[in-house]
């Protein structure tokens, strides 16, 4: 959670994402989540959201990043800081694409 600490969010911003943090890691109901996502994003950023998704996916696939790029309709930049993101030693993306591998996230 302490990834973000810094100046870039205000003091209620940060204590909202705490809260929201929160209240996602104690709800096992994939509905209830995609309805209160349905709420809290736009159609746009679920949409983003779900690209940077399936960017992570496919850099752990392998996929060169020009690919993904193409595909995708991304910029390289955020390609690159999703692979940035996967190299970093305790990466809670390697964390969630372990345990999609694994069948624990279903």
């Amino acid at each position: 959670m302490d990834q973000y600490k810094n100046d870039e969010f205000s003091q209620p911003q940060e204590e909202a994402l705490n809260e929201l943090y929160n209240i996602l890691s104690k709800n096992t109901d994939p509905a209830f989540i995609a309805d209160f996502f349905g709420c809290l994003f736009t159609r746009s950023e679920l949409k983003d959201f779900a690209t940077r998704w399936l960017l992570v996916r496919e850099i752990d696939k392998g996929t060169p990043q020009r690919e993904i790029a193409r595909n995708l309709h991304i910029s390289l930049c955020k390609i690159t800081r999703g692979s940035k993101e996967l190299k970093k030693d305790k990466s809670a993306f390697r964390k969630i694409l372990a345990e999609v591998s694994s069948g624990k996230s279903k």
